[in-house]
């Protein structure tokens, strides 16, 4: 009822000139692009409406999509926030070299861990399959065996600190102190890599086991423990760069000793009532170890496609990397909101193969594809409309937000070429179908590389982002050009 009178309001302002007028009198160039603002702002207005009414109708896979994907996206809200508290934190300390330690280290490790996502997705997948089919212990048992992985992993990248540290320091070399803080800051942090790990296993049972509502108590618990250590450590003790460091690997020791004391009674339960050399099945390991190397193959083909957007646009100069730098959170933003969905997706289509439905898979589809449009739209329109007050969130330097204006119409597309991508990426993790997810990644990292090469030396920057926007449109066209033969065998 509200919307529809906010939208009746807004309609009655376009009648009677007023916003028109007031674009016509203005000669900036926010004005002049923004003349349309009320059309877009009553087609944003229509989503939320339609969308309203879909949420509160009777239909059961509407609310079931929605119970799973709300935590998921408020638990995704906390990241930026996260980021935001140790910058700002780090950043009251005496000298920019402090803030950059931190900047570099936390981008060492975002890309570190980001190789190890298979331990999430890979984990969802086998046990939405498990819940759907009401096998509990094998549940449990993939959820142990990601576990079991998730510690071997994290001991053996400490063991490999020196080589891990060398190499990153190699390509990312800062000068002066700047260089010796990140050194000091990564020395510590990586000895949370085994928690790290092995919250990504939790996190992947909990979304698996529809439990998303503890996925996001655990990533509260382990945020805010880690913004409240940050201030005490970094403020209070003053240890500066390894404050933040020790912040955050007491955190994630904390986010999973609340992660397992949640799956404390499934774990004894299991132990209670199945052998261990249960869990050591040589056919079990083997279908884990194929799903994660197809899915870390796929993390690791889109980190390559990343870098070079990264690499290609630094060609171009301070400013234009700058401005990429500010522009890529656009789509970061969209991924944290649409994620939501794929991990609905996720665990849905698991559970519907686990049940054998398969008018109920069909439904989920449907269903999760529809909102995750829908929210693709939203943000699309979101951005049409708000995107110089989300530039000047981000940077308040006149050359880069000038900049930035050329390209906006790359990041309003961008959601409405990306999202299908998301969305089917849940899909098929979800039916730990990872080898057509492997093998979409690898030739749309090829024909961006190849686009990136033949565009930018023509169209310079607007070349790299039509490359990009072109990769996301692989993706979904790759992927979705195997959810037939998906369809027809579940």
């Amino acid at each position: 009822m509200v919307l529809t009178a906010l939208k009746y309001y807004v309609f009655r302002q376009i009648l009677s000139h007023q916003w028109i007028e007031s674009a016509a009198d203005n000669t900036n160039f926010w004005y002049i692009h923004e003349k349309n603002t009320p059309w877009l702002f009553i087609k944003l207005i229509d989503i939320l409406i339609f969308a309203s009414s879909l949420h509160n109708t009777q239909n059961y896979m509407h609310k079931k999509v929605w119970q799973l994907a709300a935590p998921i996206i408020l638990a995704n809200m906390t990241v930026p926030l996260l980021g935001a508290v140790d910058i700002a934190v780090v950043g009251h300390l005496p000298g920019p070299q402090f803030m950059a330690a931190v900047g570099i280290g936390a981008t060492i490790f975002s890309a570190l861990y980001f190789g190890f996502v298979f331990l999430r997705m890979g984990t969802t997948g086998l046990v939405a399959i498990a819940y759907g089919g009401d096998n509990h212990h094998e549940s449990t048992a993939w959820l142990i065996r990601s576990i079991l992985i998730a510690i071997i992993l994290g001991l053996l990248l400490i063991i490999a600190k020196p080589i891990i540290s060398n190499i990153c320091f190699y390509f990312i070399h800062p000068e002066g102190e700047s260089l010796a803080l990140a050194q000091q800051y990564f020395s510590i942090r990586i000895f949370s890599a085994p928690a790290a790990l092995c919250n990504f296993a939790l996190l992947g049972w909990m979304i698996g086991q529809h439990k998303t509502k503890q996925a996001l108590y655990t990533q509260l618990i382990l945020n805010i423990t880690n913004i409240i250590l940050d201030i005490y450590f970094v403020v209070n003790l003053k240890l500066g760069v390894p404050g933040a460091a020790y912040a955050t690997v007491i955190a994630e020791y904390i986010g999973l000793g609340y992660g397992l004391f949640l799956s404390y009674q499934a774990i004894k339960l299991y132990f209670s009532q199945v052998a261990i050399a249960e869990l050591l099945r040589i056919d079990k390991l083997k279908k884990l170890a194929s799903i994660n190397n197809n899915i870390f193959i796929r993390s690791l083909c889109l980190q390559m496609a990343l870098f070079y957007f990264t690499m290609t646009g630094a060609t171009f100069g301070d400013t234009v990397l700058a401005v990429n730098a500010v522009l890529i959170n656009f789509q970061l933003f969209m991924a944290y909101g649409l994620d939501g969905f794929a991990n609905a997706a996720e665990a849905l289509v698991g559970e519907s193969i686990g049940k054998r439905q398969h008018k109920n898979f069909i439904k989920t589809l449907k269903v999760t594809a529809l909102w995750s449009v829908l929210f693709a739209i939203i943000f699309t329109l979101v951005y049409a409309l708000f995107w110089h007050p989300i530039v000047l969130l981000l940077t308040n330097v006149n050359t880069v937000i000038l900049l930035a204006q050329q390209y906006i119409a790359w990041l309003i597309l961008l959601p409405l070429l990306s999202v299908w991508s998301f969305w089917l990426d849940g899909v098929f993790i979800g039916a730990t179908q990872t080898k057509p997810m492997r093998n979409s990644m690898i030739v749309s990292l090829i024909i961006f590389v190849a686009l990136c090469l033949t565009l930018t030396p023509t169209w310079g920057n607007h070349g790299l982002w039509c490359a990009f926007s072109v990769f996301m449109l692989i993706r979904a066209i790759t992927l979705g050009s195997a959810l037939p033969r998906l369809i027809h065998k579940f």
